[in-house]
């Protein structure tokens, strides 16, 4: 009998805590790497209660070192009454020299921007996923939803065995 806290897991043993869906619409993700985050303790306990929304966050590199902005991460009623929570504070990720030293050459130089995709546990360690993007257009954005529609239509087609009826 499962718990209804439970959390999903994926077959490599993550569990997700939050995905930014608005990231995959409004950007070309090309590459995703993952980092570690560096977090305070109530934060960690909100984690744990899938209390974080990434949809508003992005990343900036400042100083050669790269940091998550914006991500909104909601404190517990039962956070300590000595700690000041701030819910969109600027949290450090944590990465290795020559991960940064590329994403600097691909954001300063090549245009590409750095969203965040989806955070997960691994390993007992929070990790936040990285994409290296570029911006969509309007136009580009109506045919990745075209796209999605044929390919759902297509599979509704393929599973009944005919296809739409056509008046003519």
């Amino acid at each position: 009998m499962s718990s209804p806290n439970k959390q999903t897991s994926t077959s490599a043993g993550h569990s997700t805590i939050a995905l930014n869906k608005k990231s995959v619409h409004d950007y070309f993700i090309e590459q995703r790497i993952e980092a570690g985050i560096s977090l305070h303790g109530w934060e960690v306990k909100s984690l744990r209660a899938k209390r974080i929304q990434l949809k508003e966050g992005y990343i900036i590199i400042k100083h050669a070192e790269a940091f998550l902005i914006g991500a909104h991460l909601s404190p517990l009623p039962t956070v300590s009454t000595h700690v000041q929570p701030n819910p969109t504070r600027t949290r450090k990720l944590l990465l290795h020299r020559h991960e940064l030293d590329r994403l600097i050459g691909k954001v300063e130089r090549a245009g590409y921007t750095l969203v965040p995709t989806a955070m997960y546990w691994k390993r007992g360690l929070a990790k936040l996923e990285i994409g290296l993007a570029k911006g969509k257009k309007q136009h580009d954005k109506r045919a990745t939803e075209k796209d999605r529609d044929w390919l759902r239509d297509k599979a509704r087609i393929l599973k009944t065995g005919c296809g739409p009826k056509v008046v003519i």
